[in-house]
């Protein structure tokens, strides 16, 4: 004969929706906690963006901002910098040069620094803030120098930098010393991708 325990026969197994809502249950609770220990699920809050207004992201840059125009700078508008911010930078450069086909180089269009955490803006072909300065480009001027590409379509990167301190040079940095003394110092980056292809 074969005895079973009557505590067993009374204890029943979890139903399967049980199961189910306490895997739910867990679930929530985890995704909540990575949510607010800011774990790799966690939403950042909105970052500094950079746009103009005469082009869109990853659109064609007008003529009047280039070579085969008047080359002046175009304008650009920016999302306010995080708190802590002393500084900007801005730095526009070309990594298709020569050829996107076959790059070598990466070619510097622009260079500024010490631009005031309040300036939210840059109107067209505007000169240099009188707070900020200027470095120097691929063509060792300071200043603005529009896309001229010699072949095929490049792409032009402005970046923005949002950084937690000022930049003293002695003499105008180019893009190498500056993201070298910028180093350590960022606190949010904004990027606009705009192309161009000279018409011949």
């Amino acid at each position: 004969m074969v005895f079973v325990d009557p505590g067993r026969l009374a204890r029943p197994k979890p139903s399967r929706r049980r199961a189910m809502r306490y895997g739910a249950t867990w679930i929530r609770v985890s995704l909540t906690a990575v949510l607010c220990l800011g774990g790799g699920l966690a939403i950042a809050a909105p970052g500094m963006r950079l746009s103009s207004a005469a082009f869109a992201a990853d659109a064609s840059i007008p003529q009047r901002y280039t070579c085969d125009g008047p080359g002046v700078s175009p304008p650009l508008a920016w999302t306010r910098p995080p708190a802590g911010t002393r500084s900007l930078a801005l730095v526009v450069t070309d990594p298709d040069a020569p050829d996107p086909k076959a790059p070598r180089m990466t070619w510097v269009h622009w260079v500024i620094y010490d631009l005031p955490p309040h300036a939210g803006a840059l109107p067209t072909g505007a000169a240099t803030p009188p707070e900020a300065r200027d470095g120097l480009n691929s063509w060792k001027r300071a200043g603005y120098g529009g896309p001229c590409p010699p072949i095929g379509r490049h792409r032009y990167f402005f970046r923005l930098y949002a950084l937690d301190t000022t930049l003293k040079f002695p003499a105008p940095p180019d893009r190498a010393r500056l993201l070298a003394a910028m180093h350590g110092h960022v606190l949010a980056e904004a990027t606009l991708m705009g192309t161009y292809r000279r018409v011949r």
